[in-house]
């Protein structure tokens, strides 16, 4: 099988060194990681920031006088300015550390729950992540708010001109991702920010799975709502952000009491602490906030322009390889998508397909992604989904289409 000739100034296996687990066997197979639209891999710098941490200055935040605490303090809070910057948020304030994406979601979904009334309406995608569903159903029953959908083609792109059709005096919020993890596509999101202010409606914008290909700049697409997951960066699990416009911010409530959001407490009445800390209760995730800080330098010194480009080439190829493949058809065909293939093989379930890929080393999704609507759409029980990250190389691709055919040959 023929190689693509890769970016000339992209150092992929420079960066593969980085990656200790890269260097491991799955079932006497090297690995192939191909599930980096679930969790990217981590590289040595942010567990380097991890060891650091709990070897040299673990300790509580912004609440003691000692040294470790000064300095746990002062590094959580460099790591959120260093988001703040990658992000181009106009305050630090505005950068609100979370567990991840859903808890992010679901801490704006109930502050709008004193917002909202009956007969507003709020707007999703038909493409959305389950939990990108999920918080505004449940808002809409506490709210009497009502749900509406705005529908996607056989392309897997959003047809925009039912969204026009759609929005209304009426709507209050809207909630789209700004790439789909079940299909790869960018969604227009700029011009659904437009249209949304123009009839004063919120804009959430889901980034879990945009952030790791795409460097979002909150101020030029003029996003309300940002939300994003660390560990699909090269970060730590359990931590994330949720950027947020700072009178939007001052508008929501808590979402949840304790030490840290308050200002003062008394039996008969606390008043509540300003920005960040009105919505990060309790001990933080310290650690994880300072390694997503590493992660964010780490693929700031690749480059965001650089990772696209190589990405973008991985697609092409690995897609290309795969139409080669009789019955193989491809879910989410946009014009514009990131590196991620949602695809089946005709007459061959895809949990079937995905366990004898793992038997030769190569790691993929399959499922319904937790996007059940879009394998809905298509009338598909789930799809095997392969998605690349800048530390993957051609040379994977063709492991993974040789894997795919011998399994496609046993299943048969």
């Amino acid at each position: 099988m023929s190689q693509q000739t890769q970016t000339n100034t992209f150092e992929v296996e420079k960066i593969r060194k980085d990656f200790p687990i890269l260097n491991r066997k799955v079932n006497g197979y090297p690995l192939v990681y191909f599930d980096n639209a679930a969790t990217a891999q981590t590289p040595k710098q942010v567990m380097d920031a991890i060891v650091d941490y709990y070897s040299n200055y673990n300790a509580n935040i912004h609440r003691g006088v000692h040294s470790l605490s000064q300095e746990a303090t002062d590094k959580y809070e460099q790591a959120r300015i260093k988001i703040q910057k990658h992000f181009n948020a106009e305050k630090a304030h505005e950068i609100i550390f979370t567990s991840g994406t859903t808890h992010g979601i679901n801490l704006v979904a109930s502050g709008f729950s004193s917002i909202l009334k009956e007969g507003d309406e709020i707007l999703v995608s038909a493409m959305e992540h389950h939990s990108n569903i999920v918080p505004w159903q449940m808002l809409c029953e506490k709210t009497g708010a009502k749900l509406k959908v705005i529908p996607m083609d056989q392309k897997g792109e959003l047809v925009y001109s039912e969204f026009e059709k759609l929005i209304s005096s009426n709507t209050k919020l809207v909630f789209l991702n700004h790439v789909s993890n079940a299909l790869g596509t960018v969604n227009p999101i700029k011009s659904v920010i437009e249209k949304a202010h123009s009839v004063d409606a919120a804009v959430l914008i889901d980034g879990a799975q945009a952030a790791p290909h795409i460097k979002a700049d909150v101020q030029a697409l003029d996003m309300d709502f940002y939300v994003v997951s660390a560990h699909k960066m090269c970060g730590p699990t359990g931590v994330g952000i949720l950027y947020g416009k700072e009178a939007w911010l001052e508008k929501l409530p808590p979402y949840q009491g304790g030490g840290e959001m308050i200002a003062t407490v008394s039996f008969e009445k606390t008043t509540y602490a300003g920005l960040p800390h009105k919505f990060e209760a309790g001990t933080p995730n310290i650690c994880g906030g300072i390694a997503f800080g590493a992660a964010i330098d780490y693929m700031n010194a690749i480059g965001f322009d650089e990772i696209a480009a190589y990405e973008h080439e991985l697609l092409e190829y690995a897609t290309n390889e795969l139409k080669k493949i009789d019955g193989v058809k491809i879910y989410g065909e946009a014009a514009e998508k990131t590196a991620v293939i949602s695809f089946n093989i005709e007459g061959l379930h895809p949990y079937d397909i995905g366990t004898l890929m793992d038997k030769m080393g190569i790691a993929v999704r399959t499922g319904h992604h937790c996007a059940q609507p879009v394998m809905d759409f298509f009338k598909i029980p789930g799809t095997v989904r392969a998605s690349f990250s800048f530390y993957n190389t051609f040379h994977e691709i063709d492991l993974f289409i040789d894997a795919l055919k011998k399994a496609k040959m046993m299943l048969q």
